[in-house]
């Protein structure tokens, strides 16, 4: 009887969106589930309760404005932010209280926006760094496969890369460690058009071969190329999901959420 009031409850918590995202995969219990996940950074509190679901073999977008919690989302999700509370479970797994070495090891994988390259070591040893965590990772003859421009500059400096080959980096340093579930934080920022193509290729790739991944992204017609759907993050809440093939009849009311 507990447990059907909890499920009540909860169901009672889920916005319209999700009810409606879950419907589209009937029978399929979300890879991730997000409910009531509030984060404070010190004594600012940034999330204000953001609920969201990504089923296994998904690419799903976090859009919004700046400020408005996308980051502070994956974080969170990943567990290397101070203080947060709320549900968060990854395949059946409930994460709020774990610490992030083992979310990792369940198989998530976080590439920042600032990539995390270090300037001390050369691409080859940045590539090799982080230990795997899980089988099936990828080998270093695979990422280079994914991604030529890494194997033609291994000894150099990893922070000489450009800004796109850093990002290449970033991704492939951690499709080593054998994550298979992907938060990906603004990955075509700065970059140039043909740098972001690749990228583009490249999620679309990993996605083909199974994997999962939450993508925050302010340019949403890149995320239209890559994404099943995407959620609107405002102040700290998600206010909407826009499945990616209703994306165009939004768009005006998407450019008013994004104030473009």
């Amino acid at each position: 009887i507990l447990a059907l009031e909890s499920a009540m409850a909860t169901d009672m918590l889920i916005p319209k969106t999700l009810k409606s995202a879950s419907a589209a995969r009937p029978g399929a219990a979300p890879l991730l589930t997000v409910r009531g996940l509030e984060t404070w950074y010190g004594e600012s509190h940034v999330l204000h309760g953001i609920d969201f679901d990504v089923h296994a073999g998904e690419v799903v977008t976090l859009l919004g404005r700046n400020g408005a919690g996308k980051t502070t989302t994956l974080k969170s999700i990943m567990g290397v932010i101070g203080k947060r509370k709320g549900h968060v479970a990854f395949d059946g797994t409930d994460t709020i209280s774990m610490p992030s070495r083992q979310i990792a090891r369940l198989g998530i994988g976080y590439v920042p926006e600032e990539r995390g390259i270090y300037a001390s070591l050369s691409v080859e040893e940045n590539l090799l760094l982080p230990p795997k965590v899980r089988e099936g990772g990828l080998s270093v003859e695979e990422v280079f496969e994914l991604f030529p421009n890494i194997k033609e500059r291994l000894k150099s400096q990893g922070t000489k890369l450009s800004g796109g080959e850093q990002q290449m980096l970033a991704i492939g340093r951690i499709l080593r460690t054998g994550a298979h579930f992907l938060l990906l934080d603004e990955p075509t920022e700065g970059l140039a058009p043909v740098i972001i193509d690749q990228i583009g290729a490249t999620i679309r790739k990993l996605k083909r071969e199974g994997y999962t991944i939450i993508l925050v992204e302010q340019n949403f017609r890149f995320a239209q190329t890559v994404s099943d759907r995407h959620y609107v993050v405002e102040q700290g809440r998600v206010i909407d999901m826009i499945p990616n093939a209703e994306l165009d009849a939004n768009i005006d009311k998407l450019h008013g959420y994004l104030g473009v």
